[in-house]
């Protein structure tokens, strides 16, 4: 498989969360997105859609969307399970994943930022507002759900796709200077999960397109 990634792509980020979680091999493509190389015709015959990630299979079939590939993923490669075994508990975790995949990333997406700063001539300062009003209120609702759970992460003692969605965007937040002091739990489910050898594997600094320091 192929991975068209970028290495500061939250969206990306999941996936390779995902395929180190899962054991399976695959091949990163960097596709940059600072040079606007997403959009160009040589990607856009892959990804219509112009963004990353999108995952080409073996067989040449494209998916895109990371929630669609994180999904088909766990269809295909059911073991180990990113999902817990009970309906309900599968629900809740999807209720999760969907908050930050629906309600929080995308209003903080680059495009948005870019938009913000570009189109509506909107200063710095107000597009750092905005962007961490967002993580907040987002950040605030996931800290009171996890703060009420037993375990320490999603699938007991392992992570699972709560994580895969949390993790990048706890690091975005960090990227973009949010305080994380009212978070004590997301935090706590971070640091563990960066032990992981998947999560480090899948960090942006450890991609070969990151910048060396």
């Amino acid at each position: 498989m192929k991975l068209y990634s970028y290495f500061r792509s939250s969206a990306a980020y999941r996936v390779r969360i995902a395929l180190g979680l899962k054991a399976l091999e695959f091949e990163t493509v960097t596709v940059n997105l600072v040079t606007g190389e997403q959009r160009g015709s040589g990607y856009l015959d892959k990804n219509r859609q112009g963004l990353v990630p999108a995952l080409e299979l073996d067989s040449g079939e494209i998916l895109s969307q990371s929630t669609a590939i994180l999904e088909w993923l766990e269809e295909t490669y059911p073991q180990p399970p990113l999902y817990p075994a009970a309906s309900m508990a599968r629900a809740r975790i999807r209720a999760l994943c969907q908050h930050i995949a629906c309600d929080i990333h995308p209003l903080n997406n680059l495009r948005v930022l870019f938009y913000l700063r570009d189109e509506l001539q909107q200063e710095r300062e107000s597009v750092d507002r905005w962007y961490s009003h967002w993580i907040q209120r987002g950040f605030d609702a996931l800290e009171l759900e996890v703060s009420q759970e037993n375990s320490l992460l999603s699938l007991g003692e392992q992570p699972g796709m709560f994580e895969v969605m949390l993790i990048p965007q706890i690091y975005n937040a960090r990227r973009f200077n949010v305080s994380l002091n009212s978070y004590p739990h997301l935090v706590e489910r971070e640091q563990r999960c960066l032990e992981h050898p998947a999560f480090a594997a899948a960090a942006p600094e450890a991609q070969v397109d990151a910048p060396q320091a």
